[in-house]
């Protein structure tokens, strides 16, 4: 066979075969399936950020007051505390709903702990806060899972936490409910976005979540 009858066979085989792989890689990243592992790992995480959830509630008050007396609303900045296991299971597992799962289910442990602020405070703005951080993946139809997606996450959520909070002390004037809504949203940005998307680095880089696309994501890097 001609070289250049060869190269051009060699060629057109090689760039198949790189469309096999796109093929595959975009099947992987639409599927939405939750498979055993992936409600295993975002049980796991929400059991982890719930208990985590309570332990903030038993020390808080003394730094919600220090921050409150600086300027009452500047307690939400923190709020990321209690918002960041939402966007950590969405951006680990890669499946929708996750975040909402994820938060809701570790703010329904933090109330089964025991806290001081009941189901409303614990469990209803748990919700709100993963339903907002799971549309920010929504948003992109679930595939878009980078830094850029999970920051966007945690300040949904900490608008999210603002709102319920707003609804519920209707007498707070309107300075007070614009820093809790700034304080809360760059705290989603920090903590629960950024924080949590190097959080998530981290781990991946250890190997344990090569079953995940997450994991692989970070081998490739």
């Amino acid at each position: 066979m001609p070289t250049t009858e060869l190269s051009s066979t060699r060629a057109f085989e090689g760039s198949k075969r790189e469309r096999h792989i796109i093929m595959a890689e975009t099947v992987a990243k639409t599927n939405y399936k939750w498979r055993v592992v992936d409600i295993v790992v975002a049980a796991i995480i929400a059991v982890a950020s719930g208990v985590i959830f309570w332990g903030w509630d038993v020390v808080c008050a003394a730094p919600l007051a220090l921050f409150e007396a600086v300027t009452p609303g500047f307690e939400g900045l923190l709020n990321g505390f209690w918002l960041f296991a939402g966007p950590l299971a969405a951006i680990i597992v890669r499946k929708p709903g996750a975040a909402l799962f994820a938060e809701t289910l570790a703010a329904f442990l933090e109330l089964t702990l025991g806290n001081q602020w009941g189901v409303g405070g614990s469990l209803i703005v748990g919700i709100m806060q993963g339903l907002a951080a799971e549309i920010a993946f929504a948003i992109f139809a679930w595939k878009q899972w980078n830094i850029g997606t999970t920051i966007l996450s945690g300040a949904l959520a900490g608008v999210a936490c603002w709102a319920y909070y707003w609804m519920t002390n209707p007498g707070w004037n309107a300075m007070r409910v614009s820093w809790y809504l700034v304080g809360s949203i760059i705290s989603g940005v920090i903590i629960a976005g950024a924080l949590m998307w190097a959080l998530h680095k981290a781990i991946a880089a250890t190997g344990v979540l090569d079953r995940f696309a997450s994991g692989r994501a970070e081998a490739r890097v």
